[in-house]
């Protein structure tokens, strides 16, 4: 892999850890300004914002209303579909409030589209999908293993 590639998979795995920073520290503002200006969030109940305003409006509403655990996280990949459009995918997990350890039904898939905007990459679409592996209880695990693996390399 080029430097310049290497530079790219850093700086949209850096974006991804910026928005997963302001989920965790609860700040909407952080968070929403990690997306493009028309940029799509689906949520893990299959809830859609658009557009960094409509983000930031509703992830306030939530972190006022709801005890939100952080997530912790792998990344699984970070591919180049073109020189200013890039693949992210991780998995990330939560612990409920009060508890230390990884709830499993809480897995996630999480994948965004990134794109290069004047310089600086951000979320065109983030997909936040239940892991729910139904029937097959082994990958649950697996992935659960997998994040408490991470916890200690992710901030909260």
């Amino acid at each position: 892999m080029k430097d310049s590639e290497q530079q790219m998979h850093a700086q949209v795995y850096a974006l991804y850890r910026r928005m997963l920073e302001g989920w965790n520290t609860r700040d909407a503002a952080l968070m929403a300004a990690q997306f493009a200006p028309d940029g799509i969030s689906i949520g893990f109940d299959g809830s859609q914002m658009s557009g960094q305003d409509e983000i930031s409006s509703t992830l306030q509403q939530i972190f006022a209303q709801h005890a939100t655990p952080p997530f912790v996280h792998k990344l699984k990949s970070v591919r180049l579909l073109t020189p200013e459009v890039a693949l992210l995918c991780a998995i990330a997990g939560m612990a409920p409030p009060g508890k230390s350890e990884l709830e499993p039904s809480l897995n996630a898939v999480q994948t965004i589209v990134a794109q290069l905007c004047d310089g600086q990459w951000r979320i065109s679409q983030l997909q936040n999908t239940p892991a729910a592996l139904h029937g097959r209880p082994e990958l649950v695990q697996q992935m659960t293993a997998e994040l408490k693996d991470a916890m200690h390399l992710n901030v909260h």
